[in-house]
């Protein structure tokens, strides 16, 4: 069910949905998915009994806890695989260092016995391939599961998602095709469904592990998964002594690398609403859970994305001395401004969540020039699109200035918006001699108006 959910998202171009993973969501969750993971493996790189958990305050309580029953050799065998790993990589950084420590551990558990000094092995790995089973169609059963099933469709996807992010922000030239990675998970678990597999995603450890050991394309998870497949057939006796603790300390050399400390710098320091969002994405993945972090990430991203379009940036413009060009006057103080004339700079679409939010800006401003103020310019360039309620709202603007005898201006309106305001009518409600170019071409119109009275409103109404 989950292989054929994503399978059709695949299809219908539901990737899009990883938009809402920002920058700074995808930065918390992978480094604090990197310490979860890390500390994970303490249990097999100290040789002690840790709970099963993502949670990273329950793994510290009981490692604090057990941290007397710590298993020499096996602290000395993760160590000594660490340090090898680091010393083979710089060393020479083509060199397979995993597969020359998990050999030498091999080598070194089975000489020296040490499985017989508390030192824990993989063991017998049960050899064989298996065996294909036809699915069984229960209606009944389907749908009950049809609700953990989209859920796990959805996170897995996500969490896959967020894993292929982090290693493309590692590498330029690596392009991600959301579309594509929904059909391949889709795939992936629909022939799975026919072996007893579980629901399958982007592991997080073995793609930090591939990645650490050079993979570059596709043709990596083909040679591992033959590899596998070989090693399930005719190998696994060779694998009997592999201890843990080496095992873990590839897991940590590869996933500790992941921890980015100087891109949550750069956030700080550029902009401390990404860096509030990734940090509580970070604390919420660390203390609550990965698919919990993932999922609280999305929904801070898809807050955020309201929030600001919800308040967007507005501008008063006022005139370079000398010039016909219009800036913030907040960021050009030497600015020119007239008493009677209002020029202000929406930055954003006009839609209905920000539709109050624009005329209490627009009545602020007004209470700043109070009895003065003669003429109010939109200057709309930044206005992307506007929908009915804009258009309601914009309405009222002209019918609350009309009765006032305050002109009003728009300038720079980009095509779609024209059409808009065309279809609504209200070019021909406001006037279309008032709509102009750019700022510069409104003020000028404007002071050859001064030299007679204000033309007043067509009082038609819209249709």
């Amino acid at each position: 069910m989950i292989g054929v959910i994503q399978l059709i998202m695949g299809i219908l171009r539901m990737g899009f949905l990883v938009n809402f993973l920002s920058h700074p969501v995808i930065t918390g969750f992978t480094s604090a998915a990197a310490i979860i993971i890390a500390f994970s493996q303490l249990q097999h790189f100290l040789g002690i009994p840790l709970p099963r958990t993502n949670q990273i305050h329950e793994i510290l309580a009981v490692t604090l806890h057990n941290i007397g029953a710590v298993n020499i050799p096996t602290l000395l065998l993760g160590v000594t695989g660490i340090v090898s790993i680091l010393f083979l990589r710089r060393w020479k950084n083509i060199f397979p260092s995993q597969l020359f420590v998990v050999v030498s551990g091999i080598m070194i558990v089975w000489l020296l016995e040490l499985d017989e000094s508390g030192v824990r092995i993989v063991g017998e790995v049960p050899q064989g391939l298996p065996s294909f089973s036809p699915i069984n169609f229960n209606i009944n059963v389907m749908h009950s599961l049809l609700p953990l099933a989209l859920a796990i469709s959805l996170v897995s996807f996500m969490e896959s998602i967020a894993v292929a992010k982090a290693m493309a922000q590692r590498h330029r030239d690596y392009k991600l095709d959301s579309n594509q990675e929904l059909i391949g998970l889709g795939a992936a678990n629909i022939s799975g469904a026919f072996f007893q597999s579980f629901p399958v995603t982007g592991g997080f450890s073995r793609t930090a592990v591939n990645e650490q050991a050079g993979a570059k394309t596709g043709l990596a998870a083909i040679i591992s998964a033959g590899l596998i497949g070989i090693t399930l057939l005719f190998l696994t006796p060779l694998f009997t002594y592999l201890p843990n603790a080496i095992l873990a300390a590839i897991i940590l050399v590869a996933v500790l690398g992941l921890i980015d400390i100087s891109e949550m710098k750069f956030l700080w320091n550029t902009k401390r609403e990404d860096f509030a969002m990734c940090a509580i994405t970070f604390f919420a993945t660390l203390f609550i859970g990965i698919e919990e972090g993932i999922a609280t990430g999305v929904v801070l991203s898809l807050v955020m994305v309201v929030y600001r379009s919800t308040r967007p940036h507005v501008a008063v413009l006022g005139r370079l001395p000398g010039t016909n060009i219009y800036r913030n006057i907040k960021r050009f103080p030497q600015v020119e401004q007239r008493d009677d004339l209002l020029i202000i700079r929406f930055d954003s679409q006009l839609y209905f969540a920000n539709v109050e939010y624009f005329k209490e800006t627009l009545r602020k401003l007004e209470e700043e020039k109070r009895a003065s103020l003669k003429l109010v310019i939109i200057d709309a360039a930044s206005m992307s699109s506007i929908d009915t309620s804009g258009v309601h709202a914009l309405k009222e603007v002209i019918d609350d200035y009309k009765k006032r005898d305050i002109a009003l201006y728009l300038t720079g309106v980009i095509g779609p918006v024209r059409d808009t305001l065309n279809r609504a009518r209200i070019m021909q409600y406001l006037g279309e001699e008032q709509f102009f170019l750019d700022v510069s071409e409104a003020v000028a119109y404007s002071e050859d108006q001064k030299k007679k009275p204000i033309k007043g409103y067509t009082l038609q109404t819209l249709q």
